[in-house]
């Protein structure tokens, strides 16, 4: 799991829950009677309204931190957990305009206590974070911001020990030539080989990072995601196919970076 790659939005998610899991111990009506009962003393309310609405929180904040989509009954983690969020807070709008239902045990002139009252705005703020996360481009903002690199790494260097590029502390092989044979050592004073450009174009290869998590897919073009890049870890763009990169991960792997709107260059 990367908490990365958790958003804005996944943040008001979070926090939505919160208030609903402490509104279910609140007084469910407002009545000076004694004994006033929470939602955990009616099983139907606090499962449909308070219960179902933090585990939808909770599937759409663990959909975003896999590394891969996950899917139940073919529906993947995410939808199913908005499709709660907003049965949820469908069940909390009836619920607090009828609070006591055909059966009045407390008397007329009954209302909605705070436990009904926060419920309802804690879930109508979870189902439309839920909702609005994908289509508002502030709440796709990263939760936790990528921590900036202490100094640029030339091509052909090794990014700071430890951060995000494996290997710390052992030579990597540069770019374009072929790695020097086991037992020799460069000498002293001899210039170092250049990384060698990509025939017939102008880019140069360079460490990038990406500023929340991103997708990346196979070089065949398959529409399935063969890693996902997480904020925070350096990775090295070798070659540029019109607006997408061609991009490899630590362990080697290669694939196409298709967004790369914000990536902070190395």
């Amino acid at each position: 799991m990367n908490i990365r790659s958790l958003t804005r939005g996944d943040g008001v998610v979070i926090g939505a829950a919160v208030l609903l899991f402490i509104a279910s111990f609140l007084d469910t009506y407002d009545s000076s009677g004694s004994n006033i009962p929470n939602a955990w003393d009616n099983l139907g309310l606090v499962m449909s309204t308070y219960v179902g609405g933090i585990i939808g929180a909770a599937l759409i904040v663990l959909a975003r931190a896999l590394p891969q989509p996950r899917k139940v009954v073919g529906l993947d983690l995410g939808q199913v957990g908005v499709s709660l969020t907003v049965f949820a807070a469908w069940t909390a709008f009836w619920t607090i305009i009828d609070p006591v239902g055909p059966f009045d045990e407390l008397g007329s002139g009954v209302d909605a206590g705070s436990g009904l009252i926060f419920g309802l705005i804690a879930t109508l703020v979870l189902a439309g974070a839920a909702i609005a996360t994908p289509l508002v481009p502030a709440l796709q903002a990263a939760l936790v911001p990528a921590p900036k690199p202490v100094a640029p790494a030339p091509y052909g260097a090794q990014p700071p020990g430890g951060y995000g590029y494996p290997g710390a502390g052992a030579p990597q092989p540069t770019y374009g030539t072929p790695p020097q044979q086991a037992g020799t050592a460069q000498p002293f004073g001899q210039p170092q080989p250049q990384p060698t450009p990509p025939p017939g174009g102008e880019f140069s290869p360079f460490w990038f990072a990406v500023p929340v998590a991103r997708p990346l897919f196979g070089e065949d073009g398959s529409p399935s995601p063969i890693a996902e890049l997480a904020p925070g870890t350096w990775y090295l763009a070798v070659e540029q196919r019109g607006a997408a990169l061609i991009a490899q991960t630590q362990d080697g792997r290669r694939g196409v970076l298709q967004d790369t709107s914000g990536i902070q260059r190395g």
